[in-house]
């Protein structure tokens, strides 16, 4: 959640040139380097050059220009990597291997294997309980907003 660069982050180490990456982007506020464990070559993460664990820490003022670069790295991957489309995803905490802010762009091919998401899916019991869950989501948006 702090702002400012953590010695022990791998990310902020990149940032800061203690640790090699192959970057790919870089302006003023983030960077885009390759994954070293890519799901599919041309695999990359963009992450905001200031240390901030998840996207509910990121400052607002931030949103704009970083989703703005995860746009315009979405459409390079897609093109040069001649792709069908691309995964864009991001983890809050929960399987988040570097507990830095980061956009995953995934290049995809139609048939490339990979089955929506990487996970099962778990139907709301009845529309009951989907109603009970959008309720406790709309007080929780609602209270956040004041």
């Amino acid at each position: 959640m702090v702002d400012s660069p953590s010695s022990s982050c791998l990310f902020c180490q990149i940032v800061r040139g203690d640790v090699a990456a192959l970057k790919v982007f870089e302006d003023e506020t983030s960077i885009a380097f390759l994954d070293h464990r890519p799901v599919f070559p041309g695999h990359c993460l963009l992450i905001p050059k200031a240390h901030f664990e998840t996207l509910a820490d990121l400052p607002t003022n931030l949103i704009g220009p970083l989703f703005q670069n995860a746009q315009l790295l979405a459409r390079a991957v897609e093109n040069a990597m001649e792709a069908h489309g691309t995964f864009v995803a991001m983890n809050n905490r929960v399987s988040q291997s570097v507990p830095h802010f980061h956009v995953h762009v995934v290049p995809r091919r139609r048939k490339d294997g990979l089955r929506g998401f990487f996970w099962p899916r778990y139907p709301y019991q009845d529309e009951e309980a989907a109603a009970a869950v959008q309720s406790a989501i709309t007080a929780a948006v609602n209270l956040l907003e004041r």
